[in-house]
């Protein structure tokens, strides 16, 4: 409740404070989503940047409960970081976020955490995508058994690239790279094919070592047993044509260039209210006023990632819907 004088008439008056709240709001959405510092906002709400970060400490974005498809969903998963010991696992289907987790570093533990919990919430998945960290296609394989795996093709060739360089000097090099160029262009089986060409027209030099005994060419050889074990799901796109399977996790590296972005705005800020605003950009994908709940007794500082926040976890306070005014 606000009071309220007139300087001419004297008269007073009361205000509620459902109209701060969403004028509030309103500011806080400009500076997360928008690319509005506090000095901007500052200028255009004739607010002071202490009173503005006040009133951004008593909003939590609400992440309410994510509606489950019925029809299975096809998803992939990456994680990202944004600084030393903090990050996020990003769940996303049907070109939303549907889960996420904070987290110190990427486990199998978070994995089959995240999991789990899209279980329970009633998820269904018709394919997944991965990046090919190593245990987790048993991981899946053991919790989602039947459900096609998919490995990122753009994570394949960056292995790849790591391993060969840009500019390989040997024609075995030259010529593995290039096949890994049309890795999701050729079928399946041609590709098996020519990989193994290359593996045998060569396999003289591969067996090449050095005085100590060592293989020369170790990093060729490492290239070539990563195509060769992670052949079999490679293709799972190319054998499924009826699923409409990603090969690649593009929909969640994409989300983290926009995230990221977006925070790099506001350098300097706490990690409390750094953790506010990716959430606010995660449960907030429209950046709609309304998705917002004044909860005054919440506190956004996690503990030291012992416990993950989800975005299917239900607020305790409903949200306030503006009036159509307000929009």
């Amino acid at each position: 409740m606000q009071r309220w004088r007139c300087r001419d008439c004297r008269h007073v008056w009361l205000t509620s404070g459902p109209r701060r709240e969403r004028s509030a709001q309103r500011a806080y959405t400009r500076s997360s989503a928008g690319r509005q510092t506090l000095a901007d906002l500052a200028r255009s709400t004739g607010k002071s940047e202490r009173t503005l970060r006040r009133q951004f400490d008593k909003l939590a974005p609400a992440t309410g409960t994510v509606a489950v498809s019925q029809a299975p969903v096809a998803l992939a998963f990456d994680a990202t970081y944004f600084g030393r010991g903090y990050g996020l696992m990003i769940y996303r289907a049907e070109g939303r976020t549907i889960h996420w987790q904070e987290i110190a570093s990427e486990t199998l533990a978070v994995v089959e955490a995240g999991l789990r919990r899209l279980l329970e919430q009633g998820w269904h998945f018709s394919s997944i995508t991965i990046d090919g960290r190593k245990g987790v296609i048993s991981l899946i394989t053991r919790l989602l058994p039947g459900v096609p795996l998919q490995l990122c093709l753009f994570h394949q060739k960056a292995i790849i690239r790591r391993y060969l360089t840009s500019k390989p000097k040997t024609r075995c090099g030259q010529e593995l790279r290039e096949l890994t160029m049309f890795l999701g262009d050729v079928p399946g089986h041609i590709f098996r094919e020519c990989l193994a060409d290359i593996k045998a027209r060569f396999a003289d030099f591969l067996k090449e070592r050095n005085e100590q005994g060592q293989f020369k060419h170790r990093r060729i050889r490492s290239a070539l047993r990563s195509l060769t074990v992670n052949a079999p799901w490679l293709f799972t796109a190319q054998n499924h044509p009826d699923r409409d399977i990603p090969t690649t996790t593009n929909s969640c590296d994409g989300s983290f260039a926009h995230w990221k972005a977006k925070v790099k705005i506001h350098r300097g800020l706490r990690k409390d209210r750094r953790s506010k605003t990716i959430r606010f950009l995660l449960s907030n994908p429209g950046s709609k006023p309304h998705l917002f709940v004044h909860y005054a007794r919440f506190t956004p500082i996690l503990p030291a990632f012992s416990q993950y926040w989800s975005a299917a976890q239900p607020m305790a306070i409903p949200p306030i819907f503006p009036t159509k005014r307000d929009m």
